[in-house]
C-alpha cells in the first residue's frame, strides 16, 4: 500500500484524502515554474487554482519567499487536507488556503502568478465517483472557463503556468490565446528519453513574444536514472538529491 504522505526536504504533503495523490509530474510542474519565477522580484501575488493536497504552493512558497499565495480548492475534503500540510509547514503564514469554487471567487486584487494543474479529461469517461471526477475530468472547470477566469485576475504583467495532458496542448493554447494569454514558454515532458511527450507545461503571458520558447524534459533516461535535467530541477525538494 503506497504511503498517504510525501516527504520533501521542508515539508511533508499528506495526500490521502485528495483524489488527486503527489505525483512525479506535479512535482515537476511545481519545480519547473518555482525556477522561471526565482529572479522575479515582481511575483509577490500568486493563486493556486485547484490547489488539491496544497503541493503546488507549498513548492512555490519555499522558491519565492517574499510571495504570498492563494490557495483555493472547490472540494471540501481535499481543501481541509490542504490546510493541515500547510499549517504543518514552514511556510503557513505564507499560504491562505480557500475553500471555494474558483468561478465564484471574487479577487481582491490581481496576480502576478496564477499556476493550476486543472482535471485533466474532457468528455470522456469519467470516475463514478464524485470527487475523482472533479480531480480527474472538467466537469466542474474546463479549459475555458479556466483561461477566462486567469485572464479575469491576472495583473498586467502576471504570467499563468498550466500543467496539462500533452493531447490537449493545442487546444490549450488556442484558448488561452482566445483570453489575451500568450505562450512564452512550451516543455513538452516524457517519462523516458524512449517513451512519446505525455504532460505539456505551458507558461503564458499577456503579450506575445516574438518566439515561444520550446523545452523538453525527460524524467528518466534509458538506464531508468532520473535525467540531470529532473534533478536539477528536484534537488531543493526531493530527499534522494
Amino acid at each position: 500500500m503506497a504511503n498517504p504522505w510525501f516527504r520533501f526536504k521542508q515539508f511533508t504533503v499528506h495526500h490521502d484524502r485528495c483524489a488527486m495523490k503527489v505525483t512525479t509530474d506535479a512535482c515537476l510542474f511545481g519545480a519547473w515554474v518555482a525556477s522561471k519565477m526565482a529572479n522575479n522580484s515582481a511575483t509577490s501575488n500568486v493563486l493556486d487554482i485547484g490547489t488539491g493536497t496544497g503541493l503546488l504552493s507549498l513548492m512555490l512558497a519555499q522558491q519565492l519567499p517574499g510571495s504570498s499565495i492563494d490557495a483555493i480548492e472547490l472540494d471540501a475534503g481535499a481543501a481541509a487536507q490542504a490546510e493541515a500540510n500547510v499549517q504543518q509547514s514552514p511556510f503557513a503564514t505564507q499560504i491562505q488556503v480557500i475553500p471555494q469554487d474558483v468561478l465564484r471567487f471574487e479577487a481582491t486584487y490581481r496576480y502576478d502568478l496564477i499556476i493550476s494543474n486543472p482535471p485533466f479529461h474532457e468528455r470522456q469517461l469519467a470516475s463514478p465517483h464524485g470527487h475523482k471526477n472533479k480531480a480527474h475530468h472538467d466537469a466542474s472547470l474546463t479549459l475555458n472557463d479556466l483561461a477566462r477566469a486567469c485572464s479575469k485576475m491576472l495583473s498586467p504583467n502576471g504570467q499563468v503556468a498550466l500543467l496539462l495532458p500533452y493531447y490537449r496542448k493545442d487546444e490549450a493554447l488556442k484558448l488561452l490565446q482566445e483570453h489575451g494569454l500568450h505562450p512564452a514558454i512550451v516543455c513538452y515532458v516524457k517519462q523516458s528519453a524512449a517513451h512519446s511527450f505525455f504532460r505539456t507545461m505551458i507558461l503564458t503571458g499577456t503579450a506575445p513574444v516574438p518566439q515561444v520558447k520550446q523545452e523538453i524534459i525527460a524524467i528518466k533516461n534509458e538506464d531508468q536514472e532520473y535525467t540531470p535535467e529532473f534533478v536539477t530541477l528536484l534537488k531543493d525538494y526531493y530527499l534522494i538529491f
